[in-house]
């Protein structure tokens, strides 16, 4: 019987561990038997809502925080990167930045059917081409290719009431609960937090699948 199962995930375009759970799990999703579809809902969660329109020094933010080398921290995520296929090089991205805007065209593309692509491609254009995803045009020439009109585009990361939208969403999600991304909830029954293993995720999606399992991903 066919069956599709909903996925809410929220995730930062700024986050190297969101880069490589999404890719995980949308490798775990192809992995499925053709009769089940998925239907992933991106939502926005600030990594650091603090973070300056001019964006931070990441190496320097990483020191001040925890007081250790950042290629440390580094080398650890991009190791697993690598193990899921992702060629990821956190030094030659060196600011991190607002991503208010992304998020917003990451929502409001839900109804095009393009929003978990355009995520995607919002963060490896930030992590893999080392871009400046902040930039209003670099972010209607990634909007185009996933549905958009260029103007639309731009006219969407430019509306105060949309970016007020997306603010707040980000925040009640943070409120909510919500501290580590990426955080995939499943069927609004149960919820996976963090980078997890490939299998991780495949497990949740037969608990998905078959709901009279227990509930403990």
């Amino acid at each position: 019987m066919p069956r599709t199962i909903k996925i809410d995930l929220f995730t930062d375009t700024v986050c190297p561990w969101c880069l490589v759970g999404a890719e995980r799990l949308d490798q775990a999703i192809a992995a499925l038997p053709p009769e089940v579809s998925v239907d992933v809902e991106n939502h926005p969660f600030y990594l650091d809502p603090n973070t300056p329109e001019q964006g931070v020094v990441v190496a320097d933010m990483l020191r001040q925080k925890y007081g250790r080398d950042p290629r440390e921290m580094w080398a650890r995520v991009e190791g697993e990167a690598r193990a899921s296929g992702i060629d990821l090089d956190l030094s030659r991205q060196p600011r991190s930045y607002p991503t208010r805007k992304g998020h917003t065209l990451v929502r409001l593309a839900r109804v095009k059917g393009t929003q978990h692509a355009l995520a995607n491609a919002i963060a490896r254009a930030y992590f893999i081409e080392h871009r400046l995803i902040n930039d209003d045009e670099v972010l209607a020439d990634i909007a185009v290719r996933h549905g958009y009109a260029r103007e639309e585009a731009l006219l969407a990361i430019r509306d105060p009431d949309e970016l007020g939208t997306t603010h707040d969403l980000a925040v009640a999600a943070a409120r909510q609960g919500i501290q580590g991304v990426p955080f995939c909830i499943f069927d609004n029954r149960f919820a996976v937090s963090g980078c997890q293993p490939q299998e991780v995720f495949a497990r949740a999606l037969e608990l998905a699948r078959n709901p009279e399992q227990p509930t403990h991903a």
